[in-house]
């Protein structure tokens, strides 16, 4: 079925049970969006970023950027407009995971980046394991050409996949596999 609405028109396909949605302007693709149903209940993602992380823009700029989250996130929410995004930060790992237990069984997914606690946290990996959605590991720099310390991720194995090494894109590029699945 194929409906419109001002500039958009929207493609819906049941599979499944599930509708999904092309949204096409000026004859050209600009994004996509799977939907829980045809009755138009958007997917809603869930963005938890780790320790430090709220010192983007300012904490090496060299390695993660002059620009903080909270800049970009409005950006990612424009890109996806259909989709709800919610975004938590903490430098704590017990709020992490509270956070993760929160919205893991309600949400569609979750992109993570725990910052250091990715190369220690047994609880994050179990926490993961535990959660109905799944989880999207998001890095900003490539970890694999850093300390040798931040080769290993304790938490990818709970991870449907990690993304790492595309600066802030790296968001978006877990957003887009999230509603790819």
């Amino acid at each position: 079925m194929i409906s419109r609405h001002k500039d958009r028109f929207y493609l819906y396909l049941s599979q499944a049970g599930r509708g999904r949605w092309i949204y096409e302007k000026r004859k050209e693709i600009l994004s996509f969006c799977f939907l829980k149903s045809i009755t138009g209940m958007a997917k809603k993602i869930m963005i938890i970023n780790g320790p430090n992380l709220n010192l983007l823009g300012v904490r090496e700029p060299g390695i993660y950027g002059d620009s903080s989250f909270e800049s970009y996130l409005p950006k990612l929410r424009s890109r996806y407009e259909d989709v709800e995004i919610g975004y938590y930060q903490s430098n704590i790992e017990g709020e992490l995971i509270g956070k993760m237990q929160e919205v893991g069984f309600s949400c569609d997914g979750i992109v993570l980046n725990a910052g250091a606690y990715t190369h220690t946290s047994v609880a994050l990996l179990d926490c993961i394991r535990s959660l109905r959605c799944p989880t999207i590991e998001v890095h900003i720099s490539n970890v694999h050409q850093r300390e040798e310390f931040r080769h290993h991720s304790m938490i990818s194995a709970g991870c449907k996949g990690v993304i790492c090494g595309f600066g802030l894109d790296s968001y978006r590029l877990a957003i887009e596999a999230l509603l790819a699945l």
